[in-house]
């Protein structure tokens, strides 16, 4: 029976989509569950076809049922006729019928982001691909494949090379290229290496593997810490999935293969113990869940609530609005605010090197370039109110100042990186809430108010953009760093900002008081 549904405007939103082309599996780790369940966690809209229904746990694949490939196309069409996808992934094809027909359909409807996950053993070393099936996947599947995501293992079998070294992963994803595939990428987790980055000879010594990823010029080598565990089940549906969603969203392939490993990596370290096997990950690590279900930004100023408080409605702010902070006052505190900011780009220094992506590292490097050039813009303006850059220079660093620079150094040098953003983070997120509240309060003193040019500096779209910026990197970073359900570590961040806070208010009171 069908149905013709009137929407009005308001319902002509469409999310990202994608599909999973795979099998199911009953223990729900692999398969079409690892897959739904990765597009729901990355915020996909999903659809399925199943390709066989198994009989597995997390020790053994006992019964493999393949659907009818006729039936195979029923589902197809019927998904593409309708809701349509941005993305597919292939998983499970089973045999050489099933993997011509989704072909053909893929072709007919003209769907060229498809992520090809080449199954064929399980993690219990089950096969999951009839013998006869390799040289259709070789000769129809390949040639359509947008992303090709085979293990070392799969790798070698499609392109009959050997493969021990990087070098020869780079020659395989080389041949698989060749063989139709746009962006082949070659899985390491098979070559692990050790601390002096040769070959490890036991997982016992092994600390990171490496990815090769190929665009038909280009080699991207992708390091990535070995996770020592026994709980890998899904891995290769969950990364090819992640892949589709991210290509859904219209992302680019190298960024879709970074959010990807970047989600796996933390799905498999804060994987269950389940089953006697290899057992599954965490698909929703990603969806913390903080006190009140708030946001992690949320829940650091509920924490902080009353240092917070008096940070932001500090007396220094107060009379900034109002016009009578003294002279005197401001000026120490622009003289101090110089010295902040150089270790303010230390600090981000060290934020740099808390990071492995070259990406984020250049980000780093690009904010301690724009603190430079604030650092001009500042000495400028201290020059309007009549400090040179020699009384700048010979200005002694007062104790609050101190205190607070060492304090976000500190962290940064006994923490993660996470716990140097907290840090860091009340001096953005206070500032941009002090100008707003300053620019838009109409108490306000704005004529003849020789420091309101200070609030506005804040309140200008640039420095807003800064704290919006910030405000999804450190939830981002909250997703990756904090093991769900972990409070003991959300208390711990918690106390950082707590901290932070007081210092941020203590150094308004050192201004104000002109306190050494």
């Amino acid at each position: 029976m069908k149905l013709d549904v009137e929407r009005t405007e308001k319902d002509t939103y469409v999310p990202p989509r994608a599909m999973t082309i795979a099998g199911s599996d009953s223990g729900g780790g692999a398969g079409i569950q690892a897959d739904l369940k990765t597009f729901s966690a990355l915020q996909v809209y999903s659809s399925s076809v199943i390709t066989a229904i198994t009989a597995q746990n997390t020790t053994e694949v006992s019964g493999i049922h393949p659907v009818p490939s006729e039936f195979v196309e029923e589902q197809l069409v019927d998904v593409l006729e309708d809701i349509g996808t941005d993305s597919v992934k292939t998983g499970m094809l089973f045999n050489s019928d099933i993997v011509k027909t989704v072909v053909k359909v893929l072709k007919k409807y003209n769907i060229t982001k498809v992520v090809v996950d080449p199954v064929m053993i399980a993690s219990s070393g089950a096969k999951l691909l009839t013998d006869d099936t390799i040289e259709v996947v070789r000769s129809e599947l390949l040639p359509i494949a947008y992303v090709l995501t085979p293990n070392i293992p799969e790798a070698e079998v499609l392109t009959g090379l050997t493969i021990k070294s990087i070098d020869d992963m780079k020659n395989a994803a080389k041949k698989l290229y060749d063989m139709g595939v746009k962006y082949p990428l070659i899985k390491g987790g098979h070559i692990a290496f050790n601390s002096q980055n040769v070959v490890a000879k036991n997982s016992k010594e092994a600390t990171c593997i490496t990815d090769v990823l190929y665009d038909g010029k280009d080699f991207y080598e992708e390091s990535l810490e070995y996770i020592h565990t026994h709980n890998t089940h899904g891995t290769g549906c969950t990364l090819s999935s992640a892949i589709a969603a991210g290509l859904a969203k219209n992302e680019s392939v190298l960024t879709a293969y970074r959010n990807a490993r970047k989600y796996l990596q933390n799905a498999i370290k804060y994987s269950f113990n389940i089953g006697k096997g290899h057992g599954p990950l965490n698909h929703f690590h990603n969806s913390l869940l903080f006190p009140d279900n708030t946001t992690f930004v949320q829940t650091l100023k509920n924490y902080a609530k009353k240092e917070y408080s008096d940070y932001v409605n500090h007396e220094f702010v107060n009379r900034i609005a109002d016009g009578t902070l003294p002279v005197d006052s401001f000026r120490y505190f622009l003289c101090q605010d110089y010295i902040y900011l150089t270790h303010y780009a230390r600090v981000h220094a060290i934020c740099g090197f808390k990071l492995n992506n070259l990406q984020e590292i250049a980000a780093e490097a690009d904010i301690i370039n724009i603190i430079r050039t604030e650092t001009s813009l500042h000495i400028k303006y201290c020059e309007s109110w009549g400090i040179s850059l020699e009384e700048l220079e010979k200005t002694k660093e007062a104790s609050a100042n101190m205190a607070y620079t060492r304090f976000c150094i500190e962290k940064g040098i006994s923490g993660d990186i996470l716990d140097l953003k907290v840090a860091l983070f009340a001096c953005l997120i206070g500032y941009g809430e002090i100008g707003l509240r300053i620019v838009n309060d109409p108490a306000t003193k704005k004529e003849n108010n020789p420091f309101y040019k200070w609030a506005e500096n804040y309140a200008a779209e640039l420095y807003q953009n800064s704290v919006t910026t910030g405000i999804a990197e450190i939830e981002k970073l909250a997703k990756e760093y904090i093991k769900p359900g972990d409070t003991k570590r959300i208390n711990e961040l918690c106390e950082i900002f707590r901290q932070a806070c007081r210092l941020e208010a203590n150094f308004f009171s050192m201004g104000l008081h002109k306190l050494e």
